[in-house]
């Protein structure tokens, strides 16, 4: 699909509850007392006709679908609840590819953010609040990224993949990712500075990269 496309039928939705659209595409939101944490992205995956996959590769070909969490503050005041999971890292992945043909960069060139509303941690209901598109075309924020990226190269190639912390990067952090304490996979994730500026225009300060 188009994203131009795409971003005309997610506009459609703003305003809907996103757990009504689970029940009927039949994805689920808990299980066991577990939550799917992918669970709004598989529903709009659903709604727009995308099988559910695991691939690196941007979710519709040219560009990616991505779904954060906001929170709904007073005065109109919408916040970022959290940062936004971009890839998985694979350091020989990582190591092998300059930033132009990293997964990273293949995953943030074009998107489509979709916003959504946090109630509560059992996920009651979820209204869609906004869809945006996004092109890393800005010069200084793409080399703001590709220096984020630079360093979780240098530093997997002089001390290991397990060095890399989360409090690394400027607009892209290496964090763990996985069940408990001792997990050992990471991936790049959006800091909510970075979100921020995706979804609303939000400054960031570039002058150290123009």
């Amino acid at each position: 699909m188009e994203r131009a496309e795409a971003l005309r039928r997610l506009r459609v939705l703003v305003g809907t509850d996103l757990r009504s659209l689970a029940t009927r595409f039949g994805v689920t939101v808990w299980k066991n007392e577990k939550k799917n944490k992918g669970w709004a992205g598989h529903v709009l995956e659903r709604y727009l006709g995308l099988p559910m996959n695991s691939s690196q590769a941007p979710d519709f070909g040219s560009w990616e679908l991505k779904v954060i969490p906001v929170r709904m503050l007073g005065g109109g005041i919408v916040k970022v609840k959290e940062t936004m999971a971009i890839t998985m890292i694979d350091p020989m992945d990582v190591l092998a590819n300059e930033f132009k043909q990293s997964h990273l960069y293949a995953k943030l060139r074009k998107l489509i953010v979709v916003s959504r509303t946090f109630a509560n941690v059992q996920e009651s209901s979820s209204l869609v609040h906004a869809a945006v598109q996004f092109d890393l075309d800005d010069p200084a924020l793409y080399a703001a990224i590709k220096s984020d990226y630079d360093l979780v190269r240098r530093i997997i190639r002089t001390k290991g993949h397990a060095e890399l912390t989360g409090k690394m990067g400027y607009c892209v952090q290496p964090r763990t990712k996985g069940a408990g304490h001792g997990s050992t996979s990471r991936a790049f994730y959006a800091r909510p500075r970075l979100v921020e500026h995706i979804c609303g225009g939000a400054r960031l300060d570039l002058s150290a990269y123009r």
